[in-house]
């Protein structure tokens, strides 16, 4: 099994190419339909414009007497850690009462960090392993991926800013697995993240310079078809030596071989590919603010050009001690977090929930920058979740999350407002955006007890 092993690090990372923009010769037809009240594919707006849905996960809970907004409706005012969307507040709803129990301890004790990054996209209670026996369940990206992930050359994209060990226990008895990453294909099966953004870059663009992308990518496909060739017949002369178990283990491999095969087409399909006039990313900056200012260009880049509808984000794992010189706060973010009332710790936290708000602040205006060929701002045609899975870093609670929801969503949402809502499950927000994003309609998702009525 080791060369399989080997072979699935390969293929890690498979899929290229980008989709064309949203331009105007593509849009009479979707258009056409909505104001006739045809059909209108999955994953678009009632103009026929894409219709995006981004997941941003910031790490350690927030210092809640500076994030909730003041006021009620859209008479609100942003306190001081989201003050920088105040010029983006039409955008923009602070939610509060949101919350995944599934994160509590219950009977699993310690482990706070790992549940809230686990539970933050699936709304399970994740299993208490070390091991490969990892289980969570499938997120709420992926859900819509499934959906409308054929209409784009990627059915996702998956980034962080951290670049985190993916195996082995990083939280009291819970494998790093479910602290570094957001998005599960499957309940076992979690898609890594790529930390790299020349590698983005390059997945999204081909490598070279302009002008060189286009032979690159091709040359990567065909690279790809010999791989994939290759890996199916190899996986059916070992399955003569398989147990039962590993061969479960196996079908579900082959399973996402064939789902990258499909990619591939998808893929194919598409033949026209930008080649943006910009230099490629030479990897991973130094200093924190233009990495996650690079990744976030990376999302904006993918979505205005129609590559993907759908996109998480990790900025830190939950956990995660890094410091913020670029603020001067030479301590770890974890240890700050559990500040024990200490006011001094208390402001360093504030200091870098602010940082964190003003990164979000600038990949909105991005959005808001960019205009698809309905007149509407990208930022208007998506559904942007901005929060976290640990409420009160200190205690390690998981009720009245930090939750920031950007965008119209095409007109499916009401943006401007501060909504405090009763302890509601965040997976019913979840409800609300797959409805938005055309998904035949789910009674349940995760822990939900129905869909947020307004919203």
């Amino acid at each position: 099994m080791n060369a399989v092993t080997n072979r699935r690090r390969f293929l890690r990372g498979l899929g290229t190419c980008l989709a064309l923009p949203s331009l105007e010769a593509f849009m009479p037809r979707a258009m056409a339909a909505a104001v006739s009240g045809g059909p209108v594919r999955f994953g678009t707006t009632a103009s026929g414009a894409p219709l995006r849905m981004a997941f941003l996960y910031f790490p350690n809970g927030a210092i809640q007497s500076t994030w909730t907004a003041a006021g009620s409706g859209a008479d609100f005012r942003l306190d001081n850690t989201l003050a920088p969307l105040s010029p983006l507040k039409h955008r923009v709803q602070v939610l509060q009462g949101l919350e995944h129990l599934n994160a509590d301890p219950g009977n699993d004790g310690a482990g706070d960090h790992a549940r809230a990054n686990g539970t933050f996209l699936t709304g399970v209670r994740v299993k208490k392993t070390a091991g490969s026996d990892i289980h969570a369940g499938i997120s709420v990206d992926q859900i819509a991926a499934q959906h409308i992930g054929t209409n784009t050359r990627f059915s996702s994209l998956e980034l962080s800013c951290d670049p985190h060990r993916k195996s082995g226990g990083c939280d009291s008895g819970y494998s790093c697995a479910y602290e570094s990453n957001l998005a599960w294909r499957t309940p076992t099966s979690p898609l890594a993240p790529e930390s790299n953004p020349r590698l983005v870059f390059e997945r999204l663009f081909g490598s070279g310079s302009p002008g060189e992308r286009g032979s690159s990518l091709a040359r990567r496909r065909a690279q790809q078809r010999s791989i994939l060739d290759f890996v199916m017949e190899d996986a059916k002369e070992f399955e003569s030596q398989l147990t039962n178990r590993d061969k479960a283990k196996m079908d579900e491999y082959l399973t996402g071989i064939r789902e990258i095969e499909q990619q591939i087409e998808t893929a194919e399909s598409f033949k026209n590919i930008p080649d943006p006039d910009i230099i490629t990313p030479d990897g991973i900056p130094t200093a924190y603010d233009e990495y996650i200012k690079l990744m976030f260009q990376m999302t904006a880049l993918a979505f205005e050009t129609d590559a993907t509808r759908v996109a998480s984000v990790l900025l830190a794992r939950d956990g995660s001690n890094r410091s913020f010189p670029e603020i001067n706060v030479p301590e770890g973010h974890h240890s700050l977090s559990h500040h024990r009332e200490d006011k001094d710790m208390i402001e360093k936290v504030k200091m870098i929930d602010r940082f964190y708000a003003e990164r979000l602040a600038e990949f909105l205006t991005l959005l808001e920058a960019k205009h698809d060929a309905d007149g509407q701002s990208v930022l208007h045609n998506s559904m942007i979740v901005y929060g976290c899975g640990n409420s009160d870093g200190n205690r390690h609670t998981h009720a009245n999350l930090p939750v920031v929801l950007a965008g119209n969503g095409g007109g499916a949402l009401n943006p401007g407002a501060y909504r405090s809502n009763s302890p509601t499950p965040m997976c019913n927000l979840y409800l609300n955006m797959l409805d938005a994003m055309g998904v035949p309609q789910m009674e349940r998702f995760g822990d939900s007890t129905g869909r947020l009525a307004s919203v």
